[in-house]
C-alpha cells in the first residue's frame, strides 16, 4: 500500500509541474542616436549578442536598426570623431544584467571628456515573432 501511495504521489508531482514561459533573450533590434554636433565614423557596436559596424553617423543623426541575437542596457560602442577614437567603458561580462528581450531599442550617445557615454537606452517598440 505504501509503495502504491508513493508511486501515485511521484506521478502526481511530475504531472503537476508546469514549465514557466520566459520571454526570449532576443532578438533585439538596435540603433544608435548621435547626440553630439560632430560626425562619427567607423561606428561599431557590440551588445553581448553580436557585433556590427554601422559605419558613419552624422551629427544629431541616428542609424537604421540592426538585429542582434540579444542586447543589454549597456554595450561596447566605439567611433572616430576626426582622428580621435572614442569608446564606452568596456563591458567584459553581462552576467548580472537583464537582457532587453524582443524589442527595438535606441542607444543615445554623446561625448564626455575622452569617453563615449550612453546617456539613455530607449525602448522604441516590441518585436513580434511568429
Amino acid at each position: 500500500m505504501k509503495k502504491i501511495f508513493l508511486f501515485t504521489l511521484i506521478i502526481f508531482l511530475i504531472l503537476s509541474c508546469k514549465k514557466v514561459k520566459f520571454e526570449p533573450e532576443g532578438p533585439t533590434d538596435v540603433r544608435i542616436k548621435n547626440l553630439t554636433t560632430s560626425n562619427m565614423t567607423n561606428l561599431k557596436v557590440s551588445t553581448g549578442g553580436g557585433e556590427y559596424l554601422f559605419g558613419d553617423l552624422g551629427s544629431l543623426g541616428q542609424t537604421i536598426y540592426h538585429r542582434f541575437d540579444k542586447a543589454y542596457p549597456k554595450a561596447n560602442i566605439s567611433a572616430y570623431i576626426g582622428n580621435q577614437r572614442y569608446t564606452t567603458d568596456t563591458i567584459t561580462s553581462y552576467a548580472y544584467m537583464q537582457y532587453m528581450g524582443l524589442m527595438k531599442i535606441t542607444y543615445s550617445v554623446w561625448i564626455q571628456g575622452t569617453k563615449l557615454v550612453i546617456s539613455s537606452v530607449t525602448p522604441d517598440d516590441t518585436i513580434k515573432i511568429k
